[in-house]
């Protein structure tokens, strides 16, 4: 099962396919040593049952309601204990999955529901998951998912054109130095668009590097779209042999004529200029808990 993750408040939550978002993650930026009672709690309440129950007339056709009406009577009494797994199991209801496993298991409610149990943890915290998950439902910036696809194809053609003319190469393999070249080549591009190496932006990021991302990641359209264009300049001028030190000042050039053009002509909104990792930053930095 396909899944993909949002980041709200510094928690990451995990969205599985058919848009079932994980109510662990959710509690757990509440509770994090126990946040099932969260869940637990959130059930016992009539409100709550009501509204699973109404849900699961509306979506399932085999929705057992006698049992659906015995809940319904005991709930909101101080003896009345419900967890997700037993709804499933005594009603047929689909509205929730339970997954095993220590790292990627849990419960997992349709957004429907797991939008209502975010309001009742706390309402600030329910409406930027809203914005969140409609910002991953709108492949959170096609445009920008498309810059991204542009600049991986061209770097594949850039690295072939360092290996053909740059690289010492035994039997098709680059010896070290051949991979110091590598390393080289896209730091000269680093350098033009980003105005900094790899390595210096990981020093500069260790939280996202731990997340597995790297400088382009996070990069906005714009600066994507001008990796794209100089690692195809670059590429014609490996071709042409031309010297390294004058490749490195035409594509600062290049580069830094072409941000400032599409900058000064900016058309786009923000959220369609970020990357969509960082917008969620942006957001936890304005957010009312941390003023």
């Amino acid at each position: 099962m396909k899944k993909e993750q949002i980041s709200v408040q510094g928690v990451d939550i995990t969205v599985l396919e058919g848009d079932f978002m994980s109510l662990t993650d959710l509690a757990r930026r509440f509770d994090q040593e126990e946040p099932k009672e969260l869940i637990n709690n959130w059930m016992r309440l009539k409100d709550t049952v009501e509204l699973l129950g109404v849900w699961e007339y509306l979506h399932n056709p085999n929705f057992k309601g006698v049992e659906f009406d015995t809940f319904k009577s005991a709930a909101g009494s101080n003896r009345f204990r419900l967890s997700p797994t037993k709804w499933v199991e005594t009603t047929g209801a689909i509205g929730f999955i339970a997954k095993k496993g220590r790292y990627a298991g849990g419960i997992f409610a349709h957004k429907d529901l797991a939008f209502a149990f975010c309001s009742w943890l706390n309402p600030v915290f329910h409406l930027y998951v809203i914005k969140e998950f409609q910002r991953l439902k709108s492949l959170e910036n096609p445009e920008w998912d498309l810059r991204r696809s542009l600049s991986k194809v061209n770097y594949h053609l850039h690295q072939e054109a360092i290996r053909e003319h740059i690289l010492p190469v035994i039997k098709g393999n680059p010896t070290p130095s051949g991979l110091v070249a590598f390393s080289e080549e896209a730091d000269m591009l680093n350098q033009a668009v980003f105005g900094m190496t790899a390595e210096q932006w990981r020093a500069e990021n260790a939280d996202l590097v731990a997340k597995g991302y790297n400088m382009r990641d996070v990069a906005d359209i714009y600066q994507l779209l001008v990796l794209a264009n100089i690692e195809a300049y670059n590429e014609v001028l490996i071709n042409h042999e031309v010297e390294r030190g004058i490749r490195a000042i035409e594509l600062q050039r290049t580069a830094q004529r072409q941000l400032a053009a599409l900058y000064n002509l900016n058309h786009l909104p923000l959220e369609k200029l970020l990357s969509p990792l960082v917008q969620p930053l942006l957001d936890e930095n304005t957010s009312p808990e941390k003023s």
